[in-house]
């Protein structure tokens, strides 16, 4: 394909584009999203253009995305932002803004330009389900166009899945820990705004119940809730003036934070104005484990039977585990949730497996370099099961299905745009909800292993055919 025809491709394929990723509700609620074509890295516009000349920017190709391993002590990943990506592919536009930028800075010469103001994604994309469970060399996502079209993706799509892959796999760990303890993501504080927002639907998608991110919120649907820090109870002249206004403005059934001063003066204190209506208590500090026991006994005293106790600071699945033997009714979970010393990366890569050469024939393409090669060719996953829906392994067959012998297989690619049309079920609240039910599926047929917290070995073996 010329650089002319390939840059008519992308014009034609403008009707097909997938502006309809967004809900219909929420793209009538809201402004258009703005561009996400530049949130990305130079190289891949310049290899855009170096293509364009050679001739080959037309060539059909296929990227995979995929993850060479998993962190350390990590049994499983769980797949998330996938819905975020299609959404943004929507956006993923040069317009006049962009290209007027690049074009001051002389990033690209002017076909190049052309070429991206017309640009728009009509190739095919299918991958695991948000929510599903990966493990090493999983395919979880595929991308099919020319090479000019998907190149352009590879760090948009990295730098969402990655994001929001870590986040889903380290809330996981944590549901996981908290059993039918509901978490709540609160970690806004301690990230970038825009992560903050990402991160809070990556949680939801792992099972985490509400969010303190209003974003989060609006955008997916997400229950939100909050109701004071400790400035609040500083504010005032006392800590029963606090509270008391808190129960005016809000009822007996709001939550307390209790720490700020002397725990049972506080709880004592909150029984006393909320009476035994009031909702809940929060412990932020010190031995979690012993105040939620005494706290419990206290409150029972009191007559306070009904009123819950929620816990909060600093909290991992560790320490969601050593909590299990204390009478806390649900956890707030921010910082351990949301940054990299308790999600670390994905490590997923995105890598050309097959192309076309000039006669239209395909040929299979693999990286060589020690400790970063890849497999050629495309790759057709299935998830093995026993006789009683338990997952035994994952089966990756190389240019065709893998061999399953009579095994009992479930697929684990979906189709997610074809055409570069999004298949509306995996965005907007329809897609969180979705991502949320996959991963509860996903999760209840693995083997036991899963849910050790000890490191180990990845609980499902890849075997490839």
């Amino acid at each position: 394909m010329t650089p002319q025809s390939a840059s008519a491709q992308a014009h034609a394929a403008r009707a097909t584009s997938p502006a309809a990723a967004a809900s219909s509700a929420e793209s009538a609620a809201h402004a258009p999203s703005p561009s996400t074509a530049l949130l990305t890295d130079q190289y891949e516009l310049t290899m855009v253009q170096a293509a364009l000349a050679s001739g080959a920017a037309g060539r059909r190709c296929v990227f995979e995305v995929f993850t060479r391993h998993l962190p350390a002590g990590r049994r499983y990943g769980v797949v998330a932002g996938t819905g975020r990506l299609l959404e943004g592919l929507a956006a993923f536009r040069f317009g006049a803004a962009e290209i007027g930028w690049l074009r001051s800075r002389g990033i690209v010469d002017e076909p190049t330009l052309e070429f991206l103001a017309d640009y728009r994604f009509s190739g095919d994309i299918h991958g695991y389900a948000e929510g599903e469970i990966f493990m090493p060399d999983s395919p979880v996502l595929r991308v099919e166009a020319s090479f000019a079209e998907a190149c352009l993706l590879e760090t948009y799509v990295l730098s969402v899945l990655n994001h929001d892959s870590a986040i889903a796999s380290a809330a996981s760990r944590m549901t996981v820990a908290a059993g039918d303890r509901p978490c709540v993501e609160m970690g806004s504080r301690r990230t970038q705004e825009f992560s903050a927002v990402a991160s809070a639907r990556a949680a939801a998608v792992a099972g985490f119940t509400a969010t303190s991110n209003l974003e989060a919120g609006r955008r997916w649907g997400l229950p939100t809730l909050g109701t004071a820090a400790h400035a609040f109870t500083l504010l005032h002249d006392s800590e029963e003036e606090a509270f008391q206004a808190q129960v005016r403005a809000f009822g007996p059934g709001t939550t307390l934070l209790v720490d700020t001063y002397d725990v049972e003066t506080a709880v004592r204190r909150a029984a006393a104005i909320a009476g035994p209506e009031l909702g809940a208590v929060r412990l932020d500090s010190g031995d979690l484990v012993e105040q939620a026991g005494e706290v419990r006994a206290l409150l029972d005293s009191l007559g306070n039977t009904g009123t819950r106790i929620i816990v909060s600071s600093d909290l991992d699945e560790h320490a969601i585990a050593r909590l299990q033997s204390a009478p806390v009714d649900s956890y707030g979970v921010g910082t351990k949730l949301v940054t990299g010393s308790g999600s670390p990366t994905a490590a997923m890569v995105y890598k050309l497996v097959q192309r076309t050469d000039d006669d239209g024939a395909t040929v299979a393409v693999a990286k060589n370099a020690p400790g970063k090669s890849s497999v050629g060719g495309v790759k057709h996953p299935l998830r093995s099961l026993d006789g009683s829906g338990r997952a035994m392994a994952e089966l990756i067959g190389v240019g065709a299905a893998p061999q399953t012998n009579g095994q009992r297989t479930r697929e684990l690619m979906v189709p997610l745009v074809r055409g570069g049309v999004v298949a509306e079920e995996h965005v907007g609240e329809v897609g969180v909800a979705n991502a949320r039910r996959r991963h509860a599926a996903s999760l209840a047929e693995l083997p036991p292993a899963a849910k050790r917290l000890q490191d180990g070995d990845p609980v499902l073996p890849t075997i490839f055919s």
